[in-house]
């Protein structure tokens, strides 16, 4: 019978008593009492139902009770005199908690054994000393005690002990012996540990010494896993799926913009490239059908770094030359009527020192300064440090930051509404 019948059930047998007051809904604490033989008001119900062993009707009583220290419960009894059959099951009468429990006693006397124990349907019975376990949904949940969880698991076994004696011998020894080992812990020869474990927190094992600290009792509550929330009937909360990031480094963006030379529109590509060893970058292009101007230039993909990076190379050999390098061959200034004799003799002593540079003739040291500290040059060691390279980081000075926007740029203090002053 479903919890939520009894409740109603054993909510009129409450109320059908007359009263001069005006009919109100009786309050919990009227409804469940605690177990007590002394009081008399605290009666079951009784109502006619059918035996599903005979089919004939028998007798159903249920009690709304509350556990001391626990919670209330309903204690569903069923016996049919027709053909001696019966059937004791509890139910919680609250709902399924937040948590699961977990409760380890430690049985070691007598008085142990006559803790009171409520153990609902969901709950998986263990005795790590015997290697024993009653797995969750196997028996019909039970207001008992220790000593009678033991006692209904001796039955369960014996029960079918005369078909496995005609049907399989060796296996009915072997349950036997497991028998006369439970016997043995009702007699508390020596400890054992008796673990309850309930997903659906609604389990309990009794406290003697409440609402003081209980030495033999561990009691553990714990977050339920995907598969008990999907055992207990609940709906498990399907994990929050990230938007799925796109991956730009493989992709070629375009979008529309206008020509720097001729101001035609035009469009613009860009891509997304990941430098080894140094950072992403992205490499944007832009090419006018109009006029046919055509512009590059990289971007660093990231934010300007807190420190500037001086980087200081050492051309020892024609294969360093593949590294990026500007060689100046022409410049207007030099040609027509604004060329200066004396500017032109300089540029083309420098042209001839680039050359000879190149052709392996002359070492050289390069050097880049960029106090945004996004500037790379290619180690070909990597990830070793190369011999030839020098990589300096420093402080950028108060010009360099305002010349990179960076003395006005405020990032504080905007939770209270006031930026930090200068």
């Amino acid at each position: 019978m479903a919890a939520s019948g009894a409740v109603e059930l054993g909510a009129a047998a409450a109320t059908a008593a007359p009263s001069p007051a005006p009919a109100q809904a009786p309050a919990p604490e009227h409804l469940f009492r605690p177990i007590s033989a002394e009081d008399e008001e605290q009666q079951p119900t009784e109502i006619e139902s059918l035996c599903m062993n005979c089919y004939r009707n028998g007798t159903t009583r249920l009690l709304l009770t509350k556990v001391p220290f626990f919670r209330e419960i309903i204690v569903s009894s069923f016996s049919c005199e027709h053909c001696g059959w019966n059937n004791t099951e509890i139910h919680s009468a609250g709902r399924i908690q937040d948590q699961g429990v977990r409760y380890a006693l430690t049985v070691r006397t007598q008085e142990d054994m006559n803790r009171e124990v409520v153990k609902t349907d969901s709950a998986t019975t263990s005795i790590p000393e015997l290697d024993f376990e009653i797995p969750a949904f196997t028996q019909k949940g039970t207001l008992t005690t220790v000593e009678g969880l033991i006692s209904r698991a001796i039955s369960g076994l014996e029960q079918d002990q005369p078909t496995r004696r005609a049907n399989e011998e060796a296996v009915a020894e072997r349950i036997d012996e497991f028998i006369v080992r439970l016997k043995e812990l009702k007699r508390v020869a020596s400890p054992f540990t008796l673990i309850i474990d309930d997903p659906s927190g609604n389990s309990f094992v009794e406290n003697p010494h409440a609402p003081q600290k209980d030495h033999a009792l561990v009691i553990t509550h714990y977050n339920r896993t995907v598969q008990q929330e999907e055992m207990l009937g609940l709906q498990a909360e399907a994990p929050e799926e990230k938007p799925e990031e796109e991956d730009l480094r493989n992709e070629v963006l375009q979008f529309n913009t206008n020509c720097p030379e001729c101001n035609a529109p035009a469009q613009t590509n860009m891509k997304l490239v990941q430098i080894p060893h140094f950072k992403e970058v992205i490499i944007m292009a832009t090419n006018c059908d109009s006029c046919g101007h055509r512009t590059n230039e990289v971007k660093s993909g990231g934010a300007v770094e807190p420190l500037g990076t001086r980087i200081t190379f050492h051309i020892t050999h024609p294969s360093d030359l593949t590294r990026d390098v500007l060689k100046v061959t022409k410049n207007p200034f030099t040609l027509g009527d604004s060329s200066n004799p004396d500017q032109m003799e300089k540029l083309r002593e420098f042209s001839q020192k680039l050359d000879q540079i190149l052709e392996g003739n002359v070492k050289a040291h390069f050097i880049m300064n960029d106090p945004a500290g996004n500037s790379y040059l290619q180690n070909v060691y990597a990830p070793e440090d190369d011999p030839e390279m020098k990589v300096e980081h420093y402080k950028r000075t108060f010009d360099q930051n305002e010349e990179l926007g960076l003395n006005d740029m405020k990032t504080e203090g905007y939770e209270t509404g006031l930026a930090p002053q200068r």
